[in-house]
């Protein structure tokens, strides 16, 4: 199997989780949109289920495989959400981000009484930061909002180069909200609880892609098999 196929796999595995009446919140990523493909299969069998997108790009794929899709504003508490992550250790703290869409990925998630994390073996660290850890910012005061940056992650024990993200042309990456992202080269993140502290102390950080205190379970698939972190299953509130 390759890592297409882990990714399947796991987002077959928690499809156990998802049952009829249920209000859930779509992640965004390649490991999510193999969880929305699966669903719609489910939902054109009979399932019954009312959705809400972190993505335009993920709603735009419910809505294509008739998904039924709501809001935050209309669903303002949700039973579940499934998304992917870019990182996540032992303790199921994430990194998060790399599809631009971290901020609503964190609002619908924390919206949810629960959250599973879906990914291959391939995410798994024993420590996060290997993987850019992304920051939505403003664009208004770009320049002091990356010194601010670098002098409070540099306290959390965290250096590394602040990289703009950018698109082929060289334009800046917009966010669904209209944002910057922000790429943060730190490395090793030894400290996640006390960086995450920090960067909310920035003004102009929207929000960042450490997802902490925020997943229930991670699903995770890989060659030796499919391992659960967090919940036992069948715990799963």
């Amino acid at each position: 199997m390759g890592q297409d196929a882990f990714k399947v796999a796991a987002a077959e595995q928690a499809l156990r989780y998802v049952e009829d009446g249920m209000r859930v919140g779509l992640g965004t990523g390649s490991t999510a949109t193999k969880f929305v493909d699966a669903l719609g299969r489910r939902v054109a069998g009979g399932l019954k289920v009312v959705c809400v997108a972190t993505s335009q790009a993920t709603q735009a794929q419910a809505e294509a495989l008739g998904i039924p899709m709501s809001t935050l504003d209309e669903q303002q508490f949700l039973d579940l959400t499934v998304d992917g992550t870019d990182e996540l250790d032992g303790a199921l703290r994430l990194i998060k981000g790399g599809g631009g869409a971290l901020l609503r990925e964190k609002i619908v998630a924390t919206a949810s009484a629960s959250m599973i994390v879906i990914a291959d073996a391939s995410k798994q660290v024993a420590t996060l930061g290997a993987f850019p850890l992304p920051l939505e910012v403003v664009p208004f005061g770009l320049a002091a909002t990356r010194n601010m940056i670098t002098a409070l992650a540099a306290d959390a024990g965290c250096e590394g180069e602040l990289r703009l993200r950018t698109l082929t042309d060289g334009k800046p990456f917009i966010t669904d909200n209209g944002n910057f992202i922000l790429d943060c080269h730190f490395g090793s993140i030894d400290a996640p609880e006390e960086l995450d502290e920090a960067l909310k102390l920035v003004p102009g950080v929207v929000e960042n892609g450490l997802f902490i205190g925020i997943a229930d379970l991670a699903i995770i698939a890989g060659s030796d098999g499919i391992t659960v972190i967090g919940a036992e299953e069948g715990e799963l509130s």
